[in-house]
């Protein structure tokens, strides 16, 4: 969250994404000159496979776009950010409800975190309850105990 990241500094940002072997399997990136080949050579030994978008095609940035999108749409077109650091928690907390507790329609309305068979293998009985998530922005339900 530069005005003008570098090589290094994007290099650096993809580092810090990645502790502890968890990884992308592929990265979709522009062609311009920020991502240099200090950030191939992380993206390489990290096992990451990238991805250059095709220059002036609109489809191959529909997933990244849609996905920013939905970012500005659901969570921070409702929310004053004060600062970067907020930004960033606001962010991370979303991007976890999104991956964990909202439900995809083209996964057959499972999440993207759960594998498929234990899915299926959820508890289909008891009350539902809601669990407010972003600051009661959405929610999240799960079975009560």
């Amino acid at each position: 969250m530069t005005r003008r990241p570098t090589d290094a500094r994007v290099a650096r940002q993809l580092r810090g994404a990645t502790p502890c072997g968890q990884r992308p399997r592929y990265l979709i990136r522009g062609n311009d000159g920020t991502y240099g080949p200090a950030f191939s050579r992380i993206a390489a030994a990290t096992g990451i496979t990238e991805l250059r978008a095709a220059c002036r095609a609109p489809r191959p940035n529909a997933a990244g776009e849609r996905f920013l999108g939905r970012v500005r749409r659901e969570c921070l077109g409702h929310r004053l950010v004060p600062g970067e650091a907020h930004l960033r928690r606001i962010l991370r907390e979303y991007v976890r409800y999104f991956n964990h507790d909202r439900p995809h329609q083209g996964l057959a309305q499972r999440v993207p975190a759960v594998p498929g068979e234990a899915a299926d293998r959820t508890i289909t009985a008891g009350s539902v309850r809601a669990i407010p998530a972003l600051g009661g922005l959405h929610h999240a339900s799960a079975r009560a105990a």
